[in-house]
């Protein structure tokens, strides 16, 4: 039946080719040359979209390197840079806790120190009241027995008196007493004992006194040389101290900063590998599908090129003018007269044809499909076998473009994410450089201020200090004089006190004893001694107010002056230790700025990438006038529109 039918449609088609002078070996001769046309074009196309594709994975296949190289160079760097920090803070920790154990050392040295001192202190007070007594009692001894000619025994008896009152007068009379056993002892002459008891007396207690003012000054030569002794090595000690918690304090500042520094190198180091992996991810993905791209592309060109070869081969074998006289030779019965079943059957299989061409035209109409219209228009000029054949190359056709044009969208689809995802990624990541950068610019500015102004505030600080100091010592000095001045005068007037009451005192008891009943007893110029030893004793008096009013000035100046050097020292110690504190944190913040800049440029130079790898996509992937659901719908209604005309071809035949 099939066999018949093609003959019959041949020889129609030789009937009506002979009218307009255009045989079917011209016709398929015109097909096979738009054939070979196409597939060349075709094949020129392909090898051009690979050679684009090709260019581009070479220069993704550099940028991937590049940034992989840079990964592995810069995890090289972070793990050095995190195992150094690790290193320094190990090492800062060991040195603190020896710090720490020196500084507590040092600080129980200052207290045993102290507490010697102490000890020492208390003795000397003990030593020097004692001598300062007994001196003091001498000096009025002496003035006494000079004043008047006293034998031992009186001699001994006044320094007995005075011992009871004076504990520091005992030493002096264990020493007169010894004196004068030595003396009896010897057995010196009477006149010899006559020396002693007048002039010798006064003599052995100036002896006494001078002894006495040696061992005295010897003791407060070594309270001196003992005090000095102490204040030096409290400020030695003090120094090594401050020394020490200034080490102490920067260390643990350095050991903050670099522990902080690890830290910040871990991250780095944890994002550049997470960022390494997903570029080695890429890379290999991107390598595996250019491999199999690559293939896919050869065996397409080697069968291009074979079915460009058949096609020229058959086109040089019709061609011949053999095959051309051979089959006008043995169709010229298409030039008899047909019989009526032939016309019928011709007849019909060009309505058959029309019908075909109208229904493909008015689906190419609804669709808008310029593959089902040009289709159409060669339905009525070839014959059915020939439509057959056009009708499923075309399915085939479209269903190869179906399947390479969602494997594109596919690939787009993907490239469109990762793009998206890594601008997205890249995009936050510099904002929230950008914004860092800006809260550290903000802070360094703010720490430089405050680093000026503390400055300031120690210098004013050192020059209140230092003028302090000096009003301090010029009023020191001052109240020292006059307290010296007062005690002297005291002192003075006392001794003249001690006399004149002594002598009165004496003149009187002897008046008593020894005067006669009728006579008046001279008691001396009682109005004048009265008012002398008055004033003697309100000069006193004042004497002694102004020595402890002078001392109290004193003592309350230099509590203020300690007070507001302990302040202000305390002060400078906080400002400076505050502003070396905002130093290093200045240091530091600038230094990480340093780094969040350079993460800020390689990471724009990374969105600039990403960014123009969008524009490379948008033709692409993006540029299209109807959208990948809209074509996939139109072409499975075309594919569908042909498999009717199919059908109706099949029913026809």
């Amino acid at each position: 039946m099939m066999t018949g039918m093609k003959v019959l449609v041949l020889l129609a088609l030789a009937g009506g080719c002979s009218a307009a002078s255009i045989t079917p070996v011209q016709k398929v001769l015109d097909m096979m040359n738009e054939m070979k046309t196409k597939g060349q074009a075709m094949m020129e196309e392909e090898a051009k979209t690979y050679s684009d594709y090709s260019k581009w994975v070479h220069k993704q296949d550099m940028q991937l390197g590049f940034e992989i190289k840079t990964g592995n160079s810069d995890i090289e760097k972070l793990t050095a840079a995190a195992s150094k920090a690790d290193s320094d803070v190990s090492k800062l920790g060991a040195a603190i806790g020896k710090l720490q154990g020196d500084i507590g050392s040092n600080s129980a040295a200052t207290q045993e120190a102290t507490a010697l001192r102490d000890e020492q202190h208390v003795a000397y007070e003990k030593l020097s009241k004692d001598y300062s007594e007994s001196v003091d009692a001498l000096e009025r001894a002496i003035q006494t027995m000079s004043a008047q000619k006293a034998d031992v025994p009186e001699a001994e008896a006044l320094l007995q008196q005075m011992a009871i009152s004076k504990p520091g007068m005992r030493p002096v009379l264990a020493a007169f007493i010894q004196a004068g056993q030595q003396e009896a002892a010897h057995g010196g002459p009477a006149v010899a004992a006559y020396e002693f008891q007048s002039g010798g007396i006064v003599q052995l207690l100036e002896k006494f006194l001078k002894k006495f003012k040696g061992e005295l000054e010897d003791v407060e030569t070594q309270e001196s040389n003992e005090k000095h002794n102490y204040d030096q090595e409290m400020v030695h000690m003090a120094n090594t101290i401050d020394f020490m918690n200034k080490e102490l304090e920067e260390k643990s500042t350095l050991k903050a900063k670099r522990t902080a520094e690890s830290a910040k190198a871990k991250s780095d180091l944890a994002s550049t590998k997470k960022d390494l992996a997903e570029d080695t991810k890429t890379l290999k993905d991107m390598k595996a599908t250019f491999a199999a791209k690559t293939d896919q592309f050869k065996a397409n060109q080697v069968v291009r090129t074979d079915e460009l070869e058949a096609i020229g081969k058959a086109i040089e074998i019709i061609s011949d003018p053999s095959v051309s006289g051979s089959y006008s030779e043995h169709v010229n019965l298409a030039q008899v007269s047909p019989s009526f079943l032939q016309v019928r059957s011709s007849r019909a299989m060009v309505a058959a044809r029309h019908q075909i061409a109208t229904f493909l035209r008015n689906k190419a109409r609804v669709l808008s499909s310029e593959s089902l219209k040009s289709l159409a228009a060669q339905v009525e000029a070839n014959p059915f076998d020939k439509v057959v054949g056009m009708i499923k190359d075309l399915v085939a056709k479209l269903k190869e473009e179906a399947a390479a044009e969602a494997e594109h969208k596919q690939w787009c689809d993907e490239q469109l994410h990762d793009n998206k995802i890594k601008r997205e990624k890249k995009t936050s990541k510099v904002n929230k450089l950008t914004a860092n950068i800006e809260g550290l610019t903000e802070d360094i500015d703010t720490m430089a201020q405050k680093i000026a102004t503390l400055s300031k505030e120690q210098a004013e600080l050192t020059k209140a200090m230092s003028e302090a100091t000096a009003q301090r010592t010029e009023e020191k000095t001052t109240n020292t004089d006059t307290m010296k001045d007062a005690q002297a005068g005291e002192a003075a007037t006392k001794a003249a006190l001690v006399v004149l009451k002594e002598f009165y005192a004496s003149q009187g008891s002897f008046l008593q004893r020894r005067q006669a009943p009728e006579m008046a007893a001279y008691k001396g110029m009682s109005s004048a001694k009265g008012g002398v030893v008055g004033m003697l004793e309100v000069i006193t008096s004042d004497f002694a107010r102004l020595f402890a009013d002078t001392k109290a000035s004193e003592t309350a100046a230099a509590q203020e002056y300690d007070q507001f050097m302990g302040d202000a020292k305390s002060s400078k110690k906080s400002k400076h230790d505050l502003e070396f504190k905002t130093k290093l944190q200045k240091d530091t913040a600038e230094f990480d700025k340093g780094g969040l800049v350079k993460d800020q440029k390689s990471t724009q130079e990374e969105l600039d990438k990403a960014l123009d790898y969008q524009e490379h996509l948008k033709p692409v992937c993006l540029e299209v006038h109807v959208s990948y659901e809209e074509r996939v719908a139109q072409r499975k209604q075309e594919i569908a529109a042909l498999n009717e005309a199919y059908d109706v071809i099949d029913q026809k035949q």
